[in-house]
């Protein structure tokens, strides 16, 4: 464990619950395939595991998570300026480019193919990507989803280069022009990336949020997915 790591935690413990004796603590850095933190009481002691990718956080950092957690843990307020502290170090482009690695190496994506029993994904991005990209954009591995999931209809991951769409679409009573919204929104990510305002990270920019309004059938689309 890194050095003063323990003696972190317990300062910030005393600070949140300054009346209770401080609990055992076991804290460890662990390999999880993204910016993961866990913490749990099991018989009176409190086990921490922290990304490993955040040992070499500065001390600030690794104070703000320890409050983070600790007061998640006893139901506490969380201070915005730790809570910031926190997002504004894991956004960092180094954090996030480390991150994208980690995830390629250890995280599993089981991706199915591109053509499903109804609608072949390659073919909808690249006729996509001819109308409204004019060719530019490289394609992604296309993929349905395990499920017919209706609480996430479609996402971009770029750790894994990947798009994947709910099986729900690949139906014939779906238009075609519902699946190619979703394509198309998914398609924005890879133009417009995430970028940090602040503390905070801004998935849908104004740019993004002004060409997914560009879609011929955005309203038509919206009808259909809000009657899912």
């Amino acid at each position: 464990m890194r050095d003063g790591l323990l003696e972190l935690f317990q300062e910030t413990y005393r600070e949140l619950r300054p009346a209770s004796p401080v609990p055992e603590l076991k804290i460890e850095f662990f390999a999880f395939a993204n910016v993961n933190n866990t913490i749990r009481l099991r018989n009176g002691k409190l086990l921490v595991r922290l990304s490993d990718l955040l040992e070499g956080a500065p001390d600030a950092v690794l104070r703000a998570i320890a409050h983070i957690l600790l007061a998640k843990m006893y139901g506490r307020p969380i201070d915005a300026g730790q809570a910031a502290r926190y997002r504004r170090y894991v956004a960092s482009h180094d954090i996030v480019r480390k991150t994208h690695l980690v995830r390629q190496m250890r995280g599993r994506k089981r991706l199915r193919p591109a053509r499903g029993h109804f609608y072949d994904l390659d073919g909808v991005f690249e006729q996509l990507n001819t109308r409204f990209f004019h060719g530019l954009l490289g394609r992604p591995r296309m993929s349905w989803s395990q499920t017919k999931t209706r609480r996430i209809l479609g996402h971009y991951d770029p750790a894994h280069n990947a798009i994947v769409i709910s099986r729900i679409f690949d139906h014939f009573s779906v238009p075609a022009y519902v699946l190619e919204y979703i394509v198309y929104h998914e398609m924005l990510h890879l133009k417009h990336p995430v970028r940090l305002r602040g503390s905070r990270r801004c998935v849908h920019s104004a740019e993004f949020q002004a060409e997914e309004k560009l879609f011929p059938h955005a309203a038509e689309a919206n009808t259909f997915l809000k009657r899912l």
